[in-house]
């Protein structure tokens, strides 16, 4: 635990408030609050993009004791994050450990988030705090010292995909055959994965017209908030839809593949953000224990005639994929890209390089 007396509070939008001490920045932030199951992973959980405008609860109760590895690139990307920066608003965890040892770390957990100004609160119950999650569904929230510095904000009334989005075109040259893929908030792993394909890679902003590109595929990536605030990239991906190019979506790529089509899209009343969910693919109903962040899904009763549901959520039934009837067009909630032990479902992205070809 961090030592000395800096109380802060959790503030829920039901009314909870929480004491704990803080770690990390000494900073006040609101947003959405939501939790992770993960054992490990907080290094790569805290760079993800999707958790933009988010406060993220750690539902396992020793947090940093690995410390945080090195700045390393490879293929030009940070080789142990998932984007370049800390993307969460805060964190909130059971016990913060001080103390880290790890062959590869180089630095604390609490000094990674100084460098990066974001606020942590620990000796928090994330047990009861995750109770009160699952029960309410995601709440909006904030870490502060003073009861009144700062309204409550909800993230999603923003244009979330453009915040965390490159700003223009970056290409990872490898392969004679080129993928583009649409930043609406891409995990580093996303490119890795074609790269080790030996695919060139065109990495594009949200809005890019990327059909002046000519490419073998495009990739709609994952990323945080409301898919329909991305009007640019649902009219582009109509316009690849007409053109027959393959199309793959992954999380918001997916909800974004949806709605071109002409599918509906609603806010989930808790997310799924665990390594562990179980989806069930339709027909053959076999189960695919995956790796999920997001807050929205897609509509499976609104999907057009020539559409399907392709994977359902064995929890909650929701909806975790979609795909043409014939066309080489199809996303999924789930990360394929994802690999907290076997890499279950990295077989999609063969499956769509088949059909790119």
């Amino acid at each position: 635990m961090p030592s000395g007396n800096n109380e802060t509070k959790l503030i829920l939008e039901d009314g909870t408030i929480i004491e704990g001490t803080s770690f990390g920045s000494k900073k006040d932030v609101a947003g959405e609050v939501v939790f992770n199951t993960g054992m490990v992973g907080y290094p790569e959980s805290l760079t993800d993009p999707s958790y933009k405008g988010q406060i993220l609860v750690l539902t396992y109760p020793l947090i940093g004791n690995y410390g945080i590895p090195p700045n390393e690139k490879e293929d030009n990307l940070l080789k142990y994050f998932e984007s370049d920066k800390i993307q969460v608003q805060g964190l909130i965890v059971s016990n913060y450990s001080e103390s880290y040892s790890h062959w590869n770390a180089q630095k604390s957990l609490s000094e990674w988030m100084k460098e990066h100004n974001i606020p942590g609160i620990t000796g928090i119950d994330t047990r009861e705090l995750t109770k009160i999650l699952r029960e309410k569904g995601t709440l909006l929230g904030k870490i502060v010292t003073n009861l009144n510095s700062i309204p409550f904000e909800d993230p999603n009334d923003r244009n979330l995909v453009s915040e965390v989005s490159i700003k223009s075109p970056v290409v990872f040259e490898r392969g004679k055959k080129k993928v583009i893929i649409v930043d609406c908030g891409t995990k580093n792993n996303i490119i890795r994965a074609f790269l080790r394909r030996n695919f060139t890679v065109v990495w594009v902003p949200w809005d890019y017209d990327f059909l002046k590109e000519k490419a073998n595929g495009v990739i709609i990536s994952s990323g945080p908030g409301d898919p329909k605030k991305c009007s640019v990239t649902i009219e582009n991906v109509k316009s690849a839809i007409e053109k027959n190019i393959p199309i793959l979506g992954i999380c918001l790529g997916s909800q974004i593949l949806g709605l071109a089509a002409g599918a509906n899209t609603y806010k989930l009343k808790y997310g799924h953000r665990s390594q562990n969910q179980p989806c069930m693919e339709s027909g053959t109903k076999r189960c695919y224990i995956t790796v999920q962040n997001h807050g929205f899904a897609i509509d499976s009763n609104t999907l057009p005639e020539d559409w399907r549901e392709w994977f359902y959520n064995n929890n909650d039934r929701t909806n975790e994929g979609i795909i043409h009837i014939s066309k080489p067009f199809f996303g999924t909630q789930f990360h394929p890209e994802a690999s907290p032990g076997p890499d279950d479902t990295e077989f999609l992205f063969d499956m769509f390089l088949r059909a790119m070809k």
